[in-house]
């Protein structure tokens, strides 16, 4: 197995370094993973590093701008044969992939420096944990960041919240991480483990 190269984690500023600590408790090279909401291509990028050249990473956008900004980073890393980088969005994931999956990673809202009324929707975004519940292998992962601010960010909240507190405790672990010391309205992260 050849050696990867991970990011230090020095600081948990946020919700996102925070997920990243999660998927690197779980993930391990040669698994299968999707990145929900590509964006700037960070968690791809990520877990590309993560899978490892036996591994596959499955990155969904519905912006070519984010997909070409992913392209570019798993170049420069020498990753580009880890992902497939999919122009649909995640309310496609099952289409696309067929495999058991070991970890789905959502960060919901608008692409950063992006156009920012095109966003990540309630009824898209319930459709793709649905479908990533369904992939997800035992003891896989979801790890969902959560933007309440933007426009449309406190509805979607306000839906995620509701399914992730409707699945049963004997069928998966849901946690909510959240930081008491910075505004209510903050991101935070929700973290669900399917059990079975």
């Amino acid at each position: 197995m050849s050696e990867i190269s991970i990011p230090d984690i020095s600081f948990l500023r946020g919700p996102v370094p925070l997920s990243h600590v999660m998927l690197l408790q779980f993930v391990r090279q040669g698994d299968h993973v999707v990145d929900a909401t590509c964006g700037n291509g960070n968690d791809t990028l990520f877990l590309a590093r993560l899978t490892g050249t036996n591994g596959q990473v499955w990155a969904f956008d519905i912006q070519k701008t984010a997909l070409t900004l992913a392209d570019a980073a798993l170049e420069q890393a020498g990753l580009r044969g880890q992902a497939i980088l999919i122009e649909a969005g995640h309310e496609t994931m099952c289409i696309h992939v067929t495999v058991p999956l070991k970890a789905v990673v959502f960060n919901l809202g608008y692409l950063p420096a992006g156009d920012r009324s095109l966003i990540t929707r309630p009824e898209t975004t319930l459709s793709a944990l649905d479908q990533a519940l369904s992939l997800l292998v035992p003891g896989g992962i979801i790890a969902l960041t959560v933007y309440p601010r933007h426009p449309g960010g406190s509805d979607e909240q306000a839906a995620v919240e509701r399914w992730a507190a409707a699945l049963k405790p004997g069928d998966c672990h849901v946690w909510r991480m959240c930081q008491p010391n910075v505004a209510i309205d903050a991101p935070y992260m929700l973290l669900i483990q399917k059990v079975h």
